[in-house]
């Protein structure tokens, strides 16, 4: 059960339509999540048809998160997280990552979704001594989460943040000005704060993303995929960490996994705010 250490922000009440599918579930479902809804499975499974391996890759996308919290935590000092876009619940969420590590890790989660703030309180038991806060805010908007009151108050905007942008960008087209989403959260830490992304990416197979961008697009699902060089280009304005801006498997990946980087059809990378 969640402690006290938790909170939640709303809007206006949260209306749930679950007739269409939601990126959020459509990523739980590919995980073997239960929170997910006809709608998404249907896109989940029409997108698995163009990209067999399809499950494989949200889990080393999953996997990568955790390197890159304990990389953080341990290397670099990093106790607070602004993880924008977070998803349902799942084993392995950020604050659980992070205060394995260090117990006081403060972590602020923003989703947009009403099914993901449904399961907000599931999602948030903080170790007694950290503490975790979920706001209901779109990242289109970044100043209406920089401003949110239950942000200020759970995390220190003094010290280093690192800021979670994981496998979110690519629900922006470039009309949207994703480098200006960034650049106004990058704006708001010091220092010392850190971004991280990951991005899929149609550089391994350009028809087969083709294809995959018309299914989505057509259940009214923005996609834009990036390459490596665009990818590269989210990070303006920090020093990239070794190695890089890698395949997501190939990011500093632990000593038992087996490295086998074309499958997974994201770029990840960790940039510094100098």
């Amino acid at each position: 059960m969640p402690n006290s250490n938790v909170q939640v922000t709303t809007g206006s009440p949260p209306r749930i339509d679950t007739s269409a599918a939601h990126e959020a579930r459509v990523f739980d479902y590919w995980l073997g999540g239960k929170d997910n809804y006809p709608a998404d499975r249907a896109l989940g499974d029409a997108i698995a048809t163009h990209i067999p391996a399809i499950r494989g890759m949200a889990r080393a996308n999953r996997a990568f998160l955790g390197r890159a919290i304990r990389h953080l935590v341990d290397a670099a000092g990093v106790d607070q997280f602004l993880d924008i876009g977070t998803g349902m619940p799942s084993a392995g969420n950020t604050h659980e990552i992070a205060q394995r590590v260090d117990p006081s890790a403060r972590v602020v989660y923003v989703d947009n979704d009403p099914v993901v703030l449904a399961h907000a309180r599931a999602l948030m038991a903080s170790h007694p001594r950290g503490e975790t806060a979920f706001i209901q805010a779109d990242l289109n908007d970044p100043r209406s989460i920089l401003g949110n009151a239950t942000l200020t108050s759970t995390l220190d905007l003094d010290r280093p943040i690192a800021i979670m942008l994981v496998a979110i960008m690519m629900y922006f087209r470039d009309g949207d000005d994703p480098h200006g989403i960034i650049r106004t959260l990058l704006n708001a830490v010091p220092s010392g704060s850190y971004l991280v992304i990951t991005h899929p990416t149609a550089d391994f197979d350009e028809r087969v993303m083709a294809r995959v961008v018309a299914t989505i697009e057509q259940a009214g699902i923005v996609f834009r995929p990036r390459t490596r060089a665009e990818t590269e280009s989210l990070f303006a304005g920090t020093d990239i960490v070794e190695p890089g801006v890698v395949p997501v498997t190939a990011w500093r990946p632990d000593s038992c996994d087996r490295v086998d980087p074309d499958p997974a059809w994201f770029w990840a990378g960790v940039g510094r705010k100098p």
